[in-house]
């Protein structure tokens, strides 16, 4: 009877955990959005894809050469596919270019900072590659930094068979990885009680509460102030941030990628640059790390240089 009673307790206990500690946002810390901001004036028609489940997935495409390879651009939390507007026009003499703003963020998401289940990311990706893909043609995810997570939980799951290549700018791999500083520098602050509460339930079959926000950013006031704040996504639910990023077990999704580039910023705010080389090596991942010198988490994205590396990486696959 002891043990039933405990074991009967354990779901209010951890229902209280889950709900006991407020989301708060970040004191301080954030990113200097201002080069991202200049970028956004291309202005790329955004159009939209059903998923199957009849969701209207926002994305930007532009139309590469004949024959060129097909890239999927996935941006970085709590922003959308915009990012990527001065990249995509420096690649689109190479490649079909599409930019999907992810469920949950954007101009104007069902439920923003939300989604369904865990793992919708993926097949949301999915749906839109094999929508936009012409028989025979080669398929590479490209993400920076959230967006470079999930491009390698999505080689570590059930589509990884749909991609043949990997551009990770920046990525954030896991919260413990010896590449990720502390709140992301700055950038996130996490309801850690509320995480275990929720990760522990999720383990025995319990998701009603998964829609909880557990993670906020520090979104600067000129975003949010100025013309696209209305677009910017400020706190994750549980399993949007799950889906996010790669499994707890990240080094065994890292050693699923496909031959990959990676590039990120000698001075990122974010994570640590020096770390990813031996990182990937450990988890015998095959591909390059380059390390730009002078650049931040987010010049990273649009530099001249960036651009030149994955020219280079697609002429090489």
């Amino acid at each position: 009877m002891k043990m039933l009673a405990i074991g009967l307790a354990i779901p209010f206990i951890l229902l209280v955990i889950a709900l006991a500690w407020p989301l708060r946002a970040p004191n301080a810390g954030g990113m200097d959005f201002t080069a991202q901001l200049a970028q956004q004036n291309i202005a790329i028609p955004l159009q939209s894809l059903s998923m199957r489940d009849g969701y209207p997935l926002p994305f930007r495409a532009l139309n590469g050469p004949k024959g060129a390879p097909l890239m999927v651009m996935v941006h970085g939390s709590g922003w959308h596919g915009m990012q990527f507007e001065g990249l995509a026009a420096a690649l689109a003499p190479f490649a079909d270019i599409v930019i999907p703003d992810l469920r949950g963020h954007g101009l104007g998401p069902q439920r923003r900072g939300d989604v369904d289940y865990i793992g919708q990311l993926e097949d949301d990706l999915a749906d839109l590659i094999r929508a936009r893909a012409r028989p025979g043609q080669k398929v590479l995810l490209l993400g920076h930094s959230s967006g470079g997570g999930l491009v390698v939980r999505f080689a570590g799951g059930a589509h990884r068979a749909l991609i043949g290549g990997a551009v990770l700018l920046a990525p954030f791999l896991h919260h413990s990885a010896p590449t990720t500083r502390v709140s992301a520098g700055g950038w996130a602050r996490v309801n850690l009680p509320r995480i275990i509460g929720l990760s522990i339930l999720n383990r025995v079959g319990i998701t009603a509460l998964n829609g909880l926000k557990i993670v906020s950013f520090a979104m600067p006031d000129p975003v949010l102030k100025g013309p696209l704040g209305h677009t910017a996504t400020t706190a994750y639910s549980y399993r949007l941030n799950t889906s996010f990023a790669p499994r707890d077990d990240y080094r065994t999704d890292l050693a699923a990628l496909p031959p990959y580039l990676l590039v990120v910023g000698s001075h990122d705010e974010s994570f640590v640059a020096e770390a990813y080389a031996p990182l990937l090596d450990s988890a015998r991942a095959k591909g390059k790390v380059h390390v730009l010198q002078g650049l931040t988490h987010l010049e990273v994205v649009n530099h001249a240089q960036t651009a030149e590396l994955i020219v280079q990486y697609l002429g090489q696959i």
